[in-house]
């Protein structure tokens, strides 16, 4: 069951909000009067055409990017009228888990790890150790990994050592884009467990940029639709695969997704 089915009306409230959202490259409008909102301890995912501008949602609400109008909210806070100390305390409820993994190559994977909490911490470096190692050990990495360079893993390694990096500082909730891309469809399906396992155990939120049909299906309690800088469709995945929208109807029931949603059936009905 996922963990959207156990929350209360509380716990379901927003933790973000993105009202009338426009950010433009150029000439180029990319996100054209979005709205959006990420509750609190659900998995959503978060979708759309290639070059549809899915990663720009999320490095708006992270601030990587410059918006040209529109509010977003986070934890109860206007990002826009927070003074710069009130911003880095809000930025360590926040994990971020960038494509290809974004580690520093010079550094070890313990240190990669550590980045957020020299940032934001100030502790011993024998506390930063063993934190990191628990981090190392809650993504399912073995101590051996900690003293590697990024270019000695595997990218399932180099994956979830950038997930152990996001959760360095216990947040609330965690930004993925694209976390399964690269990996082989039984490392992508473990990365999925590994997701709705934190979420579910640490109770996280989680904002999910993929093309992943397979994480689509499995982890994510909710999906929103990006299309001309809109929100086109959102809800779960009934409200998916009955959506009349062109890009939507492809994409849900095409050979792969068929496949996906009569295992999907197959499953739910071994559990009654």
């Amino acid at each position: 069951m996922s963990n959207a089915d156990h929350q209360t009306p509380t716990e379901a409230t927003p933790i973000v909000t993105v009202r009338d959202l426009v950010v433009s490259f150029g000439t180029k409008r990319v996100m054209d009067g979005l709205n959006i909102d990420i509750r609190r301890g659900e998995v959503l995912g978060f979708i759309g055409p290639s070059g549809s501008g899915k990663s720009v949602l999320m490095r708006a609400i992270l601030g990587l990017l410059h918006k040209d109008s529109g509010t977003i909210t986070a934890f109860g806070e206007n990002l826009d009228l927070v003074k710069p100390h009130e911003r880095r305390v809000l930025e360590r409820r926040w994990g971020v888990l960038f494509q290809q993994g974004a580690l520093f190559s010079s550094l070890s994977v313990l240190q990669n790890i550590q980045v957020p909490m020299r940032e934001y911490w100030h502790i011993s470096q024998d506390l930063m150790d063993e934190i990191a190692y628990s981090k190392l050990n809650l993504v399912g990495l073995s101590p051996d990994a900690a003293k590697k360079l990024p270019s000695e893993l595997s990218g399932g390694m180099i994956k979830r050592a950038a997930l152990a990096r996001a959760l360095a500082l216990d947040p609330e909730l965690v930004f993925l884009d694209e976390p399964t891309s690269g990996l082989d469809p039984i490392g992508a399906g473990e990365f999925d467990d590994l997701i709705a396992t934190l979420s579910a155990t640490l109770g996280l939120s989680v904002f999910m940029v993929t093309h992943d049909l397979g994480s689509l299906f499995t982890i994510c309690d909710r999906i929103a639709a990006l299309g001309q800088g809109r929100i086109i469709a959102e809800g779960r995945m009934d409200v998916m695969l009955r959506s009349e929208d062109p890009w939507l109807k492809t994409y849900f029931h095409g050979r792969r997704a068929a496949s996906l949603v009569a295992k999907r059936r197959e499953d739910l009905e071994l559990r009654v």
